[in-house]
């Protein structure tokens, strides 16, 4: 049954648009030849495929994509745009694949949506069961950025402005647990759109323990998907895990 409060099933009318905005339709090239380096003419599983933003167009190089997904709006999406993907509805949390696979990747921070370290552990443990020996876990994480937070629990920051579009991020903050809990208004003409989001940061020290684990170690880790370099001044990463060795 699908949950109407939850990220997906919010997000999913206006997602394309939104990440449109957001510049992430823009980087789909880059990000999908970075992903078939590990799995080309393979096989692969997205955590949260959505409306197969990344999914599709990788399917369309030659991987045999899989996903899963909590939205059932988002699987109508995808399913309305192809037929060539495998998706199901389920808590990437917690999940179970008799498929073993050459690469599971989560883009877009959606490892955040777990909102517990359990959560994110248990998902951690997940993805490395269903890795093949040689598989690789891809992770893309954006960098805990909580100056204006620091003093205080509530703050309003600008997450985009431009000639047709302002999106303000209001936010509530538990440090003790790691939590963000958020309103995005987005106001685009004369409409304005209310969206909430729960996260659990994590930074990429701490990502690393909690892959360690699951059974993995960090194989390499980069500052965007044109393999720039991670460095203190960078937004996100990318993280690159294989299963420990023996």
């Amino acid at each position: 049954m699908c949950d109407k409060l939850s990220y997906g099933e919010i997000y999913a009318p206006i997602y394309e648009k939104y990440t449109t905005v957001q510049g992430k339709v823009a980087e789909v090239d880059e990000t999908v030849a970075f992903l078939e380096r590990y799995c080309s003419r393979g096989s692969a599983l997205e955590l949260g495929i959505g409306d197969g933003r990344v999914a599709v167009p990788l399917s369309e190089r030659g991987v045999k994509v899989e996903g899963i997904d909590n939205s059932c709006s988002m699987l109508q999406i995808l399913a309305k745009r192809t037929d060539l993907i495998k998706a199901w509805q389920g808590d990437i949390g917690h999940f179970k694949s008799e498929q073993r696979y050459n690469m599971v990747y989560c883009v877009y921070s959606t490892f955040t949506l777990l909102f517990t370290r359990e959560a994110q552990i248990a998902c951690l443990r997940s993805a490395a069961e269903a890795l093949d020996h040689e598989g690789v876990l891809v992770l893309e994480l954006g960098v805990p950025s909580l100056d204006p937070l620091v003093g205080g629990q509530k703050t309003t920051t600008a997450r985009l402005v431009d000639d047709e579009n302002t999106i303000l991020n209001v936010t509530v903050h538990d440090p003790l647990n790691q939590n963000l809990v958020s309103t995005l208004l987005w106001f685009s003409g004369t409409s304005v759109r209310r969206l909430p989001q729960r996260v659990r940061y994590v930074y990429h020290q701490e990502l690393d323990t909690m892959a360690e684990c699951a059974g993995l170690e960090l194989a390499e880790r980069w500052g965007d998907w044109a393999r720039g370099a991670f460095t203190e001044r960078s937004e996100r990463h990318i993280s690159v895990y294989r299963r420990c060795s023996p």
